[in-house]
């Protein structure tokens, strides 16, 4: 079962890439909920494929989608950077709650990336307008939801190229992080609980209305 972190209003827009993490949210939330779904298209050939497959799903889904895609010529940013900003000016333009599609794993990933750095965080629940309520679900939980859903999605290639820093730390580290404590994940979903003061009792999965 997926389990939200905290109850949603009837009421919101989810950013979707394509991929399994956010597929398996505006499903499992567009089945009790007044959803839109707002696809960035970053101007690859992938992105060009994950449009296509996105409109689809909310054409058979009769899901609103808005789309937004490159507006300014890149300057000097890292390739993610810019990426980064571009989507978050489309997102920003959106009136009401934007729910992102971060889990566990994407924690995991961001804790340790920050501890390398000095300054070990956790990835906010909320941040302005912007929701994460899945931050308590494993990556692996979202894709079976896809599974036994029947919901199609796509993996990005460059999810693979490991000269990007967070593909690097997904792929290698934390690995490596794992053999050295198993409870990793364990450790960090604690911490979300803990550190936002958030009821862990709580059935949001039950409470969002939808059953795996």
């Amino acid at each position: 079962m997926i389990h939200l972190l905290f109850p949603l209003p009837v009421k919101l827009t989810v950013a979707v890439s394509g991929g399994p993490d956010s597929m398996a949210g505006l499903d499992f939330l567009s089945r009790n909920r007044e959803v839109t779904a707002a696809y960035f298209n970053h101007g690859t050939p992938h992105s060009r494929i994950a449009e296509h497959l996105v409109k689809e799903f909310c054409e058979e889904r009769r899901i609103n989608l808005k789309i937004g895609s490159i507006a300014k010529p890149r300057e000097n940013q890292s390739l993610e950077e810019y990426w980064r900003e571009e989507r978050y000016n489309f997102f920003d333009k959106i009136e009401g709650p934007v729910v992102t599609c971060h889990h566990l794993d994407d924690s995991v990933e961001w804790w340790l990336f920050s501890s390398f750095n000095g300054n070990p965080k956790l990835i906010p629940y909320k941040r302005g307008k912007y929701l994460r309520p899945f931050l308590l679900n494993k990556k692996s939980v979202l894709e079976e939801w896809c599974r036994r859903k029947n919901v199609r999605y796509l993996t990005d290639p460059s999810n693979n190229e490991l000269c990007h820093a967070r593909n690097l730390i997904r792929r290698r580290i934390v690995p490596s992080v794992c053999l050295v404590n198993p409870g990793i994940h364990t450790v960090i979903k604690k911490k979300i609980i803990e550190d936002y003061n958030l009821n862990p009792l709580m059935p949001y999965g039950m409470n969002a209305g939808v059953r795996s």
